[in-house]
Formats: C-alpha cells, structure tokens, sequence
C-alpha cells in the first residue's frame, strides 16, 4: 500500500519533518495547513521540495466549518475553498479534507449539508481536484461515519468521498462493522491512530493523545480489516495529534511511525490469512483484535486486490538467556563479588576479551570490561549497566530478519577467529538484543566462547537456589515509552498488560507489563512523571534517551531459604518499615508468625486472587540498577501495590 504521514505529526520545522518522513520511506504526507502557513517559501517551493525527496503531498488538510451553514456563510465558504484550491494547484495536492463542522452557526440538515459539499466538489472538479469528507467525533452534527457517508451518498458528486479516521470512530466506541458496506472506491482516504483508553472529553483526548498503531489500546486491526473489505486501495497514513512527539527527535518518530504501519499492515495480513485458511483467529499471541474473522471468501478476495507488508513470521521466545553488563576493571571486580554472594559460579572467561561468564540455574550474566569495546563504552557514557540481552528463540536468524524487515538496526559485534556469531538488532536507545537458541540450549552456546575456570577457582560460593530470570524493569524518558511499547509489539512480539501509575515519593512513575503468552519472557516499562524520582535520576544518568535496565528479578522456588542463604553470604537488601508488615496483617489473611518472618528478612507480599507473590530487592549497585529476588504462586503481575513501599524504603535508605 502507498504509506503517507500528517505533517502535525512530528516536531521541527516543515522542511526537517519532510527530510524525516522520507528518510522513513513514506511514499507521501498529509500536509496539516498551519505547517503550510508557517513555511518559508511559496507553494512551488514546497511542490519542488517534496519532489526533490521523493514524496507526494497526498492531501491538504483541515477545510473546517463548511457544510450545513445558512446561504450568506455557505458563500463566503465558497470563496475562501477557491483560495485554497489556488494552493492545492500550486502544491500539486490532489485532495482536501473536509472536516465536519463544529460551528455554532451551521445546521441540522442534512439535505443543505449535502447540497453544499456537492458544490463544493463541482468546483474541485473544474481544477480536477478531489474532496474528502469526515466525521469529527466532537462535530456539531455529524460525528459518526454512517452520517458522514449518508451525506456524500446524497451529494452524489465523483469527486466527494469519504474519509475515514480510525480515532474518530473508536473514540466513540462505534461499530466499524458497517464500514466494510461502504463501496471501497468511494473512500477517499484512511487515516490510522491509536491511542490509550481514557475518561476524558473527546476532543481533548484527539488533541493530545494519540499515538501510533501498536502503541495504544484501540482495535485497528479490525478497523483496517473492514476499509479493505470494503475495497479500499488507497493510502495508509497516520494522522497523530501527541503532545510527547511533538518535542520527541522527528526522525526517531518517522522511524515509529513507519514501523507502526507495517505492524498493522503484518498483522492483518495475517488476519485474513488465516481467515482464508480456516484458523481461528485466536491463533496469533501477540494479536490486537478480538473481533470475528471474515469469511474464507471474504478474505481470499480482500487478499487478492490489496498489497500488506510481508514480513518473516514472528518467532516465540522462550526467555531471557544471558544478560550482559558493560563496566570497567573496577566495577568488574565489584559486580562479580556481588554476583558470588547472589550464589553465582564464575564460570569461564572469554577466550579474547576481558569478559567473564556467571550462572546460577538457568541465569547467565555475562560481565565485560574489554578495553575499547562497545559495553566498554557505554560504561564511559553512563556507567555500569546492562550493555546486551539475549533471547533465547528457536529460529535465531529468522527472528533477526523479521525485526530487520520492521526497521529495528543489525548489530555485528567484534569476534575473534572461531569464535561465536549471534545474530543481534539494536533496541531502542541502543541496548543490544542478540536471538539464541533455546534457553535450554543457550548455557551451551555461550560456553563455546568461554575458557572454563577450574572447579577450585571457581570462588567460595554457596548456591543461593536461584533458578531463571522472571522479568527485567526498564527506566525509560517520557519520549521513549510509546516508541519502546510498539518495539516490544512488534519486534518482540510481546503482549501488554495494564497501564499502572506508582506513587514513588517523589512523583508518579507510569508502569506497564508486556509479556509473551507463556510468561517466559517479561520486561516491565517504567516511565517517571516528575524529574526528582529515582527512575528518573537512573535515566538521566545513563545519558541514553532510550532508557536501560533498573532492576533483574531473580525467581527461586523457596524465598524464605533463599534470602536466610543470601542474607548470610552478605548480600545488602532494602529495609522495609515495620509499619509495612503491621498492614500487611491487616490487609491479607496471612498468619502472624508468616508475616513475622518476612518482616526479619524484607520480604514483600502481594495477592491476586489464589496467587501470590513474594519479593525482596537488593541494594543498589553503583545507583544504577537493583535485583529482585521473587517467588510466584499462580500469580501473573509484578507486585505493583508493593512498589510505593519499596521505592520509599529505597529514599529513606538513600537520605
């Protein structure tokens, strides 16, 4: 499908948004009028320049206040569309959008409003132009698409259509079922945005938050699924009103954006693929729709006249199979103590680098201090962190390929002769991802590149019954939530779970889970509100705009044993007021003598249901990052109504 972009949707000047948008491959842009008013050059000017970098403007937007208003208005309105159809000419745009009006002055007629737009569109016809008609979800009259598409049906001109906005329709909660009844060449244009669900006044939710497919809680999928069906070959463009993109770097959002096209067109490509071949439509994990397939035939004909991005098939992953830490000598000797008192082994030192390999279980962490390295770097940049992570997956490559084809960069790290090649992307913000074979697997693939430690250098430790890696927290800035929620969508293929906000101390801090269906992987994002949080002061000290890793939850099948092990090998974990457990008491049927023995280890407690989830967390290394140590009991969150408790433990503890 040809792919186009609104000008509102990005920060910078016009020319910068454009040298953005096709620097993403955009086929066109929707030019957003006040970017035009704004622009520093002639309609020729802009006609050359978006020539020059390959892009077509594919629609002049917003004509407002038009349709349904009384004679001497409706004239006015006539004149004031021949002055922009001077500048469509001059442009080169094709069509303008309409959008339904919202003026005091117009009127409940729909018979007035469709006579009007068919004037309208006669004269766009004259310069062979073209108008789009939409339903603005705060319109005066015309808010649903049924009463946008009733008048362009009675103004029965070739040049009047419709245009569709995915936002105007599910905002409203209505049915875009009856899309599909729509006939495909009469829909003009598909504008495409998501967004969270919120209890708030329409417009004002349009206005400031929007955002990108796969970022959002709506069903585009079904949305887009019923404009194909109804026979739509027209553009698929992105019209995102977004007070965070507005100051976000234009190009890492064109880079969003595109990739969030090509999600959507993948995953409802897929869709009716599977709809064609009878699978149900459950199928697909990572799915955003719940809405019914079409039918088999419904399906294979859509299929047969519409063009969606292919990409490799996703690829199911297992877990987290190493994690990696950038530090130098210094902090190598300290992070390695720390992991012998979490009961790790040292296991092997790489056969070339100054990078050592610790496990414990199922749980390898890799630390490197190679001189001159990329890990090496990052620690210069904003000190120890996790540099690298891998997951484990079946298909290593395939899994590389489908997050290339979706716009996430390849990474070749430097190797010696002989030794390991894992293929790898670079997430947001710069952290490597390397794909490994299966977690069960993945221990003996990191092992080839490691000289293994004699048994009896192997450090002083005692198992501490540490088993794998349950989840990873991620401190990420405010522009970097979206753009990391539509990676994990659709690169990781992970699925979220609720949108929470934490009360640390000091501010709020904006959470949310995303996992894949079996659970085995789970990284949780964590955005601060306010600049005085600990998340916040993590993320700017990493310097990174993309964020990096705060805490590594370690699961055990005992917590109790576990942490008498650990607290006795001298590892230092967060004090949890007394105060805590007295409320706990009351809070949960959990006997007295229980209660008392976490309180004598800082062990936390959170129910759901039949679950339950016990947790504790580790002192910070270098202010920098934290471990949990957890033990689940049919319990699917993150111990969320404990975090207050934590965070202000850990500034108590800081002060």
């Amino acid at each position: 499908m040809r792919r186009s972009i609104a000008t509102v949707s990005m920060s910078g000047t016009l020319r910068q948004k454009l040298e953005a948008i096709a620097a993403a491959r955009f086929d066109g842009f929707e030019l957003f009028e006040p970017d035009f008013i704004a622009f520093n050059g002639s309609a020729k000017d802009l006609r050359s320049l978006a020539g020059d970098l390959g892009l077509g403007i594919d629609l002049y937007q917003p004509f407002r206040d038009f349709e349904g208003m009384p004679d001497d208005v409706f004239r006015r309105n006539l004149d004031r569309a021949e002055r922009k159809f001077d500048v469509m000419q001059e442009l080169g745009a094709p069509l303008m959008l309409v959008c339904s009006n919202t003026s005091p002055l117009s009127l409940n007629d729909a018979e007035r409003s469709a006579a009007q737009l068919h004037e309208l569109a006669e004269r766009a016809a004259r310069r062979n132009l073209r108008i789009g008609f939409e339903a603005l979800a705060w319109g005066r009259w015309v808010k649903l698409y049924s009463q946008a598409w009733n008048i362009v049906e009675r103004a029965a001109h070739p040049h009047l259509g419709l245009i569709l906005d995915s936002f105007h329709t599910l905002s409203l909660q209505d049915d875009p079922a009856g899309i599909a009844k729509i006939p495909g060449d009469r829909i003009f244009f598909l504008q495409m945005a998501d967004a969270p669900l919120m209890a708030m006044d329409v417009l004002q939710w349009a206005r400031h938050h929007r955002n990108f497919p796969g970022q959002g809680q709506f069903d585009l999928e079904n949305f887009f699924e019923q404009v194909l069906i109804a026979g739509y070959t027209g553009p698929l463009s992105l019209e995102i009103f977004n007070d965070v993109f507005r100051e976000t770097p234009n190009r890492r959002t064109a880079v969003d954006a595109m990739r969030s096209l090509l999600y959507l067109e993948s995953q409802v490509r897929g869709r009716l693929e599977r709809a064609r071949d009878g699978v149900p439509a459950e199928s697909p994990p990572a799915s955003l729709s719940t809405s019914p397939s079409p039918s088999s035939e419904v399906a294979a004909s859509t299929l047969n006249h519409v063009s969606l991005f292919d990409p490799p098939d996703a690829q199911p992953l297992a877990g987290i199979a190493f994690l990696e830490f950038g530090v130098d000598e210094e902090g190598a000797q300290a992070l390695g103590a720390l992991l012998m008192q979490l009961g790790f082994a040292r296991v092997g030192q790489h056969r070339s680098k100054a990078v050592t390999l610790y496990r414990q279980g199922e749980i390898n962490l890799v630390i490197n201090a190679q001189p001159g390295s990329e890990a090496r770097a990052r620690f210069d940049a904003q000190g120890a962190s996790v540099c690298a992570i891998g997951l484990a997956t079946a298909d290593p490559m395939r899994a590389a390929n489908r997050a290339a084809a979706l716009l996430s960069a390849r990474h070749d790290s430097p190797r010696g002769p002989n030794e390991l090649q894992l293929p790898a992307i670079v997430a947001p913000g710069g952290t490597v991802v390397h794909f490994v074979p299966s977690v069960a697997l993945s221990s003996a693939v990191l092992d080839a590149d490691f000289v293994p430690e004699p048994p009896g250098s192997r450090g002083a430790v005692t198992t501490s019954g540490l088993k794998a890696i349950d989840h990873i927290a991620l401190g990420l800035a405010n522009d970097q939530f979206d753009t990391w929620m539509l990676f994990a969508r659709a690169v990781l293929g992970l699925t979220p779970g609720e949108s929470l906000e934490l009360a640390d101390p000091f501010g709020l801090i904006r959470s949310c889970g995303v996992a894949n269906a079996e659970r085995s992987l789970r990284l949780v994002l964590n955005v601060s509100l306010s600049q005085r949080t600990r998340t916040a002061r993590q993320v700017s000290a990493t310097g990174r705009a993309g964020g990096s890793v705060h805490h590594i939850a370690l699961s055990c099948a005992d917590i109790f044993e576990t942490m008498a092990t650990l607290r006795a090998s001298g590892v230092r974990f967060v004090p949890i007021s007394a105060n805590y457990y007295d409320d706990l008491l009351a809070r949960l049927p959990i006997a007295e003598a229980t209660v008392r023995r976490m309180q004598s280890l800082d062990i936390l407690c959170d129910r759901s249901g039949s679950g339950e989830y016990f947790h504790a967390y580790t002192e910070s290394f270098d202010d920098r990052f934290f471990f949990e140590i957890v033990q689940r009991r049919d319990y699917d969150a993150y111990g969320a109504t404990n975090a207050p408790a934590r965070m202000a433990s850990q500034a108590q503890a800081d002060a």
